[in-house]
């Protein structure tokens, strides 16, 4: 009897540890996805993706800010689940792409001219002539007539304009030498659009925090930076003359002008470089994620594709409050719809 008793309970444990093995989920069977590329938009991704995995504990996202062009780079090299870049990637990059790419476009920005100057905190408007041309080494002075005479009444100093530029390859840097390209022709002749422009003049500083660190300790300095990144570290920045001729300060409203004006492709890689709206802030552009167009491993592919229907909607809202500009709802409809097309 005794025996049968020890037979039973020995039975009765074996049977509990297979039926728990059966129920409890080994670690194996959480995703984890790895991204890397533009810093640009990194503060909202961040704020997404955490939100994301809050509500997916079993998913996780790891993005790295390492800049636009290494985020292309680690897509082509198929090292990352996924990259992002202010820079979009040009016909041949995405050839280089095993099994192909779809770009998305996940949100947009604004990158401002901000500036250093005693007794000059706000106000101060460059026209499409002075900015371009202190970018370009021409316009040397404060009080260079190109500045003067958009701002009557604002006392200039007669001092050297001390100019800070991206010394990394950076897709903000990309966008604003496409624009001053297509502004200025003596720009696009002498420089012309890149991630790393070889500038002829100013101090090189590294990522958004050094170009602020030699704003913030350089008088008389100007230097370019993204409009999300100048509001949290409380930068003046410049009014621009757009292309219909009037000063627009970067807002979500000029922003969203800006964006009015481009009709995406089928790609949907397209660029504001010079919008012609009266309300528009002259320079604006999307940001983009980069993703493969197929993904072998199911879970992951679920996982990509749910998180990015996350992104696109509720996390839209996030947008405005970080600085960034939400997507338009067409583009939005458009990026949905391409997301299909990941398999």
């Amino acid at each position: 009897m005794k025996f049968r008793l020890w037979t039973l309970a020995i039975s009765f444990t074996l049977l509990a540890v297979f039926l728990s093995s059966c129920n409890s989920k080994p670690a194996a069977e959480g995703v984890k996805l790895q991204g890397a590329g533009a810093s640009f938009p990194a503060p909202l991704y961040t704020k997404w993706f955490k939100a994301y995995t809050a509500s997916h504990p079993d998913v996780q996202v790891d993005y790295q800010s390492v800049g636009s062009g290494s985020g292309k780079k680690s897509v082509i090299d198929h090292t990352v689940d996924f990259g992002a870049s202010d820079a979009a990637m040009e016909p041949e990059e995405i050839a280089r792409v095993q099994g192909g790419a779809q770009l998305l476009p996940m949100t947009a920005g604004a990158i401002v001219i901000a500036y250093n100057l005693d007794g000059v905190d706000t106000g101060l408007k460059l026209s499409r002539k002075a900015y371009s041309g202190i970018f370009l080494g021409k316009i040397k002075r404060w009080s260079d007539p190109a500045i003067a005479s958009t701002n009557p009444g604002v006392k200039l100093p007669d001092l050297p304009i001390n100019v800070v530029v991206r010394a990394d390859s950076s897709g903000t840097s990309y966008v604003f030498s496409k624009h001053l390209s297509t502004i200025n022709p003596d720009f696009a002749k002498a420089i012309g659009t890149n991630t790393m422009p070889n500038w002829l003049v100013g101090t090189k500083s590294k990522g958004n925090e050094g170009v602020t660190a030699s704003l913030k300790t350089t008088p008389g300095s100007i230097g370019y930076v993204e409009y999300g990144y100048a509001n949290s570290q409380k930068l003046t920045t410049a009014a621009l003359e757009n292309k219909a001729g009037k000063y627009v300060a970067a807002s979500t409203a000029s922003g969203q002008a800006a964006l009015a004006s481009v009709t995406l492709p089928e790609n949907l890689i397209a660029w504001a470089s010079d919008p012609p709206a009266a309300d528009a802030y002259p320079i604006v552009t999307y940001t983009w994620m980069i993703f493969y167009r197929k993904y072998p491993d199911a879970k992951k592919l679920a996982a990509v594709q749910d998180l990015l229907k996350y992104c696109l909607t509720d996390g839209q809202k996030d947008a405005e409050a970080l600085g960034y500009i939400p997507l338009p709802a067409n583009v939005s409809t458009k990026d949905l719809a391409a997301v299909q097309s990941i398999t």
